[in-house]
């Protein structure tokens, strides 16, 4: 169970920050393997992912300076676009930051905006905590 759902949290945390994951796979894979109560899936992967998306809110507020490496998680066009959308829609955009390609610059953005770190927390947790119950309330109708 253990290892469960370390990999669960990890795999969402990858899944929000710099590198390409599966956490959605991890989540339904672990909730039909039936190891581990739901709830327990839930809250991993939702830390996990809410985590990533804070290192992406920490990258966005203290370390912009090296947007221009190659290692930075977003690219000019990403944030650009991240940038339009935060500018028309507001901090509620967060809602939205477990979308692929567009959430992780909106996290970021977040933080070069100087969103306050409260109201930066409770919509991407919102939001994500939303895509995993709904990832697993599907998963229990398949079984």
């Amino acid at each position: 169970m253990i290892v469960t759902l370390s990999g669960v949290f990890f795999a969402a945390f990858i899944s929000a920050t710099l590198l390409f994951g599966l956490s959605e796979a991890a989540v339904v894979a672990a909730a039909l393997a039936g190891e581990v109560p739901p709830v327990a899936l839930f809250l991993a992967a939702t830390l996990g992912n809410v985590l990533g998306a804070v290192v992406n809110f920490a990258l966005g507020r203290f370390l912009v300076r090296f947007e221009d490496r190659r290692w930075f998680p977003v690219g000019p066009k990403n944030r650009a676009r991240a940038e339009a959308l935060f500018g028309r829609y507001g901090r509620p955009v967060l809602l939205f930051s477990f979308l692929p390609v567009i959430g992780d610059p909106l996290t970021l953005v977040a933080g070069l905006l100087r969103t306050p770190f409260a109201v930066f927390l409770a919509y991407v947790t919102i939001g994500k905590a939303a895509r995993y119950a709904l990832l697993l309330w599907g998963s229990s109708l398949v079984t």
